[in-house]
């Protein structure tokens, strides 16, 4: 990953150059992935379980 990409990506998830001490690279690369599948997540998951299919399980 460049510099200018890891920037980017701090940028899309609202983290500021002062946040960033804080954080490792690798928390924000999982930060900027569990975004990614928050928005999937509304595409691919139409049903969700009820208890009876927990209780089938």
């Amino acid at each position: 990953m460049t510099t200018p990409l890891f920037l980017l990506r701090c940028v899309q998830l609202g983290i500021s150059i002062r946040d960033l001490d804080l954080l490792t690279i690798g928390m924000v690369n999982d930060m900027y992935v569990e975004s990614n599948n928050d928005q999937d997540a509304d595409k691919h998951y139409h049903t969700l379980a009820s208890q009876e299919d927990f209780d089938r399980f």
